[in-house]
């Protein structure tokens, strides 16, 4: 048997990883997989500073 034929992926997971997915601007959604089935979800998020060194323009922390 494949890795894909034992994966079982139902309308709640699809959803549950679209809407981890769908909630980051920066981050890493890590799907973990046991005995070919999805088991657990994690959401790690970024938050970016890009412009936090414009302290001219009132940036800075």
């Amino acid at each position: 048997m494949s890795a894909a034929q034992g994966l079982i992926v139902n309308d709640a997971i699809i959803k549950d990883v679209r809407d981890a997915v769908t909630g980051l601007d920066y981050g890493t959604v890590l799907i973990k997989i046991h005995d070919s089935r999805i088991i657990q979800i994690e959401v790690t998020t970024r938050k970016r500073f890009d412009d936090v060194w414009k302290v001219e323009e009132g940036g800075g922390i």
